[in-house]
This record gives structure tokens, sequence and C-alpha cells, in this order.
């Protein structure tokens, strides 16, 4: 969440700042002046409670002098009883007010920065970069997409798992759990040789934790929720959420910082509100392998930002060795999540849907999670000896790679006539599979059917020839 002082005039905030932000997220902007009022209302209700402490205090001391002097002081006492109630009640009101003026803080988006475009249009997104030379059909040549390419293969079982697991379910299988498995490794291999720690974090939350790492909306729309013996918790989205809980109340000295992580975790998304976009095969799904970025930096100058820019390399890297044709957008502040400041998009070539899909997403959340969470970076003295306020630091996450939707893209761009190839930089984390054969195909009327088991040897023996040969 914000700073208060962000909206407090006498302490140099702007509220007028928050407006805006809030009016380049095409959010609700009256949650600011109900901040402004309820803060001024605690200030009051503050200064009234201060006040009769204030008097209080002097009838203890009243009292005091007179059991000291042994004269009776039962009229004092008495009053000072009923201001213990007096107090009492203004200490709840005071409570009361703050709880309301937090709860109004908390929805209000982090603040936009100056280069993200305003806009409530994701397909507005500006483009920043683009790699590769998109794949296109060439004279004859029949391009499958994702869906089929993963039956074909018989890599996936979705009517199994659909039946076991519901909408969306999948078994993977053969060579799938594989080819799955050497894109974790890979990313975490990539990651680890760019100075990044490895964490295997949980895959649940407790639920007053999880309040601290999610918005509102991500309750309803997002998160499963686990229920057993009182004890409710939340399968994670995503490991950015496990590893900002990681350090929450935590202190870092400066000399600390960055501290990058890499995460590994399954995770869990209900996806309401995604019907229809792009829900068939393994691109959507509702349990899915992720490895993540995450960064904790000091907030000091634009180290921040050029932690952002890294993390984005990091993710163009990665996919340039995998040898998919990509795009870099700059996220519209409309389709911003509050958390994020600003957010980049990689998005992929998926050349037998002649789209760009998004594979990456970096943001930058600045201050905005570690004020929730409590994560500080001690300051060091002045030179006059004096403590420097210490500072929340700032966080940044961007995917490496979620793995399901990864391979979804590789079988497209990688598929041949027979099968798919495996790309160069992941055949070393599997064993001795460079290719992958049709084990089906499509009869005349469109119905999947076993291939010829002489064409499959017959397309494994030309692509061993062929790599031979290369």
């Amino acid at each position: 969440m914000l700073d208060i002082n962000l909206f407090r005039t006498e302490k140099g905030g702007n509220p007028d700042i928050v407006r805006e932000s809030q009016k380049r997220r095409y959010a609700d902007v009256t949650l600011v002046d109900k901040v402004v009022q309820l803060d001024a209302d605690w200030r009051t209700a503050r200064f009234e409670l201060d006040q009769v402490k204030k008097e209080f205090n002097a009838l203890n001391k009243q009292i005091a002098e007179l059991r000291k002097a042994k004269q009776d002081a039962t009229e004092l006492q008495d009053k000072t009883k009923a201001m213990k109630a007096s107090i009492a009640e203004l200490e709840e009101k005071e409570k009361q007010i703050i709880s309301e003026r937090d709860a109004a803080l908390v929805p209000i988006g982090n603040l936009v920065h100056d280069s993200v475009p305003v806009d409530d249009n994701e397909d507005n997104n500006a483009i920043v970069r683009e790699f590769g030379s998109p794949r296109s059909a060439g004279e004859g040549e029949k391009l499958y997409n994702h869906v089929d390419l993963v039956t074909l293969l018989d890599i996936v079982n979705l009517e199994a798992g659909a039946a076991v697991a519901g909408g969306r379910g999948f078994y993977l299988t053969n060579e799938g759990p594989l080819l799955n498995q050497a894109l974790i490794n890979a990313a975490l291999h990539f990651a680890f040789r760019r100075g990044y720690k490895p964490v295997h974090t949980p895959f649940f939350m407790k639920q007053d934790i999880m309040a601290e790492c999610a918005q509102l909306s991500q309750f309803d729309d997002e998160l499963y929720k686990v229920t057993g013996e009182g004890d409710d918790k939340y399968l994670i989205a995503t490991s950015e959420q496990t590893l900002c809980a990681m350090h929450r109340k935590g202190w870092f000295e400066k000399a600390e910082l960055p501290l990058r992580l890499v995460g590994y975790s399954t995770c869990f998304r209900k996806e309401v509100g995604s019907h229809g976009r792009d829900t068939l095969g393994i691109f959507r799904i509702h349990q899915f392998e992720k490895v993540e970025q995450f960064v904790i930096c000091s907030p000091e100058g634009d180290e921040s930002w050029q932690v952002m820019e890294e993390m984005l390399g990091n993710a163009e890297d990665f996919y340039q060795a995998l040898g998919l044709p990509y795009r870099v957008v700059n996220i519209v502040s409309g389709e911003l999540n509050n958390a994020a400041a600003k957010k980049y998009d990689l998005e992929a070539w998926f050349p037998a849907s002649k789209t760009f899909r998004e594979l990456v997403s970096c943001s930058n959340c600045t201050d905005y999670q570690s004020r929730r969470l409590d994560i500080r970076m001690r300051q060091p003295k002045t030179a006059a000896g004096g403590e420097q306020k210490n500072a929340f630091v700032h966080m940044l996450n961007s995917t490496l790679s979620a793995t399901e939707r990864t391979l979804c893209c590789v079988l497209e761009n990688y598929q041949t006539p027979d099968g798919v190839n495996v790309p160069p930089c992941l055949q070393p984390f599997l064993p001795g599979i460079s290719f992958i054969p049709f084990r089906k195909i499509f009869d005349a009327k469109g119905k999947v059917v076993d291939r010829p088991k002489a064409d499959i040897e017959a397309a494994v023996a030309a692509a061993a020839a062929a790599g031979a040969s290369s």
C-alpha cells in the first residue's frame, strides 16, 4: 500500500499526485478524498485523546501531592476513574478511524510511473522492441497449433485430466513430463548462473499472510481456498507471493541488497473470467509450474528501475536461447495490477495461431508491497550521529518461465511435418532426446488415430540422420 504521508500536505505530501495516478489507472479517485478525510478525522481524535491523557496525568500528579501532604484526594480519584473510561472510549474511536482509513488506503494502487502509456485498452500496449523473425507456414505447409500438437505427439492426456480434475485438468505423458522438467531445470540453471539464489517455496499460505501479498480481487477471481480444522489456507498463484512473505517484518543492511532470488513452485489459479481465452490445451490451466525471478533492492535513486531492466533482460536472453521470436510491450496504465508501478510483458510468437501471446510479466512494485509486509532497509547513522529514518525496500518480480505455457510456444515454433525438434538449449536436460515424432495423425474425417509404427520409426530415423549431417 501507499505511504500515508503522500496524503498529508503538512508532511510534504501531495494528494493530487495520488489522484492523478488513480486517474491513469481508470480507478476510483474518490478513495483518495476518503483517505484524506479519515486521516484528518484521525488527527482530531488523536488530539482529543492526547488532551484527555494530559489532563489525566495532571490529576494524578495532584493526587500524589495530596497523598504526600496526607490530604483527602477522593474527589480527584473519582474524577480520574471517569477519565479512564473516557480515555478507553477515545482510544477505541481512534482505533476505529485508523481501521477505516487503512481499509480505504489498501485498494488505492501504486503510483503509476511516468513512462507507462496511459490507456485502458490492452490493445494499445506500447511495443518496446522485437526479436527474431516470426515463422509462418510455407507454401503447402500445414502448421498445427499447440492444442493439436500435444495430441499428435501424445504428450498430454486432456480427456483423462478433465475426467479426474475437472475443466482444464491434464496429464503430461511420455516425453511431456521430461520436456516440462527440462524447461524448469534450464530456467533454474540460467538464473543461478546470473546470480539468483534458488528457492523452492511452499504451495499454500495462511489467509492473513496471503492478505498482505494479494489484492482483494485475487481472492475471488484467482485463489483456491484450502479448508480444514479451522485453519484456512490459500494455494499460491505465483511464488512471488511466498517469496514476498518469506521476508515479512525483515530488516536488510544496505550491503545485503540487492537480494536476487529465483523461485520454483507449482502454481494454482481459478482463472475466473478467462472463459474462451486460450482455454484449450495446456496454455491457460489451473495448475502449472513456474520459475520466477524476484529481487529485493534499495529504494534509493533509480536502483529498482535498473534492476527491472536487468530482470527483463534475463527473460529476453532466456527466450533468445530457446530461439523463440517475441516482442516486449509496456503495459497500459489501466491494465496494471495495484502493486505494479510499471509492467512489461514479453509476448512470444505462436506461428499456427498467427499471434503473440504473453509468456512473461515483469513488474516493479517499488515499496508498495514492502510497506504492508513491513520489510525495511536499515539506514546508516548520519554524520551528526543520529539515525536516519529506515526505508521500505523496493520489490520486483518477473516470470522466467511458466513452463507449460512456454512448452506450447516451443512446440509451435519447432514443429516439422513429422514431429517436433527439441531446442538445443533443452537437450542437455533430456535423456538423449532431440526429436519427438507424431504418434497420432488426423484421418480424412479429422478423427485422431494412431500413426503407423513404420511411419514413426521412419520419422525418427530421418530426424537422426538430419541431426548427424548438421
